[in-house]
């Protein structure tokens, strides 16, 4: 199962793709995470991406896509992967069907974690709380402004692949709103409901 989870940061994508990683043994990938294996692997496009980078300039659509393209050939990939945080523009949503398209590969679905806005900084806040209670650092991006900012470059950017997707057919809303065991079941559903029509 290939997919996508989209929604705005602090909207549970990071948890329900953890446990679909559990439930169907297919890897999560971040492409900060992988940015930062293959430029640890001196991969071709990560090398291209460490002098990018240490030029203080940002990864181009180009190389992202290479290391997507890389890493969904490793093992782990081969059965599906779950994309997080990828694709943040059209531009790189076209480029990621025309990469897929080339390798004879397609998205089964992609997955948006509807939320109120409203009331996302709340969530972000009682989870800091949280982690500060338990003894655990808090993470940076839970800070509320760090945050707010984070959401404002969401709106502006990333916001409008829901709608390409949506043309497409291939988008699933769930909402993001309910408990985490609630968002899990529908996510679930709405994965059941492709397997049985695919």
């Amino acid at each position: 199962m290939r997919l996508i989870f989209l929604g705005p940061p602090g909207a549970g994508k990071g948890t329900q793709a953890a446990r679909l990683v559990q439930k169907h043994g297919i890897p999560q990938l971040s492409t900060g995470d992988m940015l930062r294996a293959a430029v640890a692997a001196g991969t071709p496009v990560g090398l291209k991406a460490k002098a990018v980078m240490d030029a203080g300039g940002l990864v181009s659509d180009d190389i992202v896509i290479g290391i997507v393209a890389d890493r969904i050939e490793e093992d782990d990939a081969k059965t599906g992967f779950i994309l997080d945080g990828f694709p943040r523009t059209v531009a790189q949503a076209e480029a990621l069907d025309a990469m897929l398209a080339d390798k004879g590969l397609k998205l089964d679905v992609v997955l948006e974690l509807d939320v109120d806005q409203s009331k996302l900084v709340d969530r972000i806040v009682k989870r800091a709380e949280e982690a500060k209670a338990n003894g655990q650092p808090v993470r940076k991006d839970d800070d509320p402004e760090v945050f707010k900012q984070r959401l404002e470059a969401y709106n502006r950017d990333t916001a409008v692949v829901a709608p390409f997707y949506r043309e497409r057919g291939q988008l699933k809303v769930v909402d993001g709103m309910k408990s985490i065991d609630e968002v899990s079941a529908d996510i679930d559903s709405a994965l059941d409901a492709i397997e049985v029509a695919g």
